[in-house]
């Protein structure tokens, strides 16, 4: 359903990512992971037409999104790493900003829009401005807006920033239930423990180049790692972090 081909992505003669590939089937949900500076936003803006390749493309049942990216991102659900959204709007105003530029029908999106506050916790807070919500709750906001007009494919950039622990725990059982029902899922995340367990592939990048992929068991026996954390510090991480932490920790508490 969405497939990558040799994406590769220089700024100016600085090269972000290189040749990235991956197939992405219904009901597969993709661990995309790496460090800070690896690449994953810059892949992230070229999966939902904001950035062009220069070279490589994305498919979606096999046509280039670039040929119609309108078309695409009928089919496409986005919540992006930062919640920048318009502070002025109330939480159902924007809801139903997002619905009407979606050409959702206005009863249904109306349904919609209520069911889903409702079943965030948000239809209390409906009519207040976005700019008095926290940040939770305005990071359930976009997963609404995501979500709403049922895309057959979820991009998603660290969805689980601000989510308080039930909602975490609620989004985790979402995706698994999404998948199940055959949705497309690309999840960007730092969040390891979630990612080990939602996600059925990953890939792993360095520096843009990718240094791990294929299923998560796949990859552990690959490495001889037991868990993602594990694999992850092996792979990505030259330095010794419990040794960064004691002299920190030494730093701090010395005189």
């Amino acid at each position: 359903m969405l497939e990558a081909q040799g994406l590769t992505k220089y700024y100016g003669s600085v090269l972000a990512v290189q040749s990235i590939d991956f197939c992405l089937e219904a009901g597969q949900v993709l661990g995309y992971l790496g460090p800070n500076g690896s690449g994953k936003s810059t892949t992230v803006k070229m999966l939902i037409g904001l950035l062009e390749p220069t070279h490589g493309q994305v498919l979606f049942h096999g046509k280039n999104i670039q040929q119609d990216l309108v078309g695409y991102r009928k089919h496409l659900g986005y919540v992006p790493e930062e919640a920048n959204l318009y502070p002025y709007l109330t939480g159902f105003e924007y809801l139903e900003l997002v619905g009407t530029l979606r050409g959702m029908p206005p009863q249904r999106m109306k349904a919609k829009i209520d069911s889903c506050l409702e079943l965030f916790s948000l239809f209390p807070h409906r009519h207040v401005s976005l700019g008095s919500y926290s940040k939770g709750m305005r990071q359930r906001i976009l997963l609404i807006s995501a979500l709403m007009d049922n895309p057959d494919v979820l991009i998603l950039d660290e969805p689980l920033s601000g989510l308080d622990v039930t909602s975490a725990l609620i989004f985790k059982n979402l995706i698994q239930s999404l998948s199940a029902k055959g949705k497309t899922i690309f999840y960007c995340s730092h969040v390891l423990e979630v990612v080990e367990k939602v996600c059925s592939r990953l890939l792993i990048l360095r520096k843009g180049q990718v240094i791990a992929s294929g299923s998560t068991e796949e990859v552990r026996q690959r490495i001889g790692q037991t868990s993602l954390e594990n694999i992850f510090l092996h792979l990505v991480e030259d330095r010794d972090i419990a040794q960064i932490a004691n002299n920190i920790v030494d730093l701090v508490v010395s005189p």
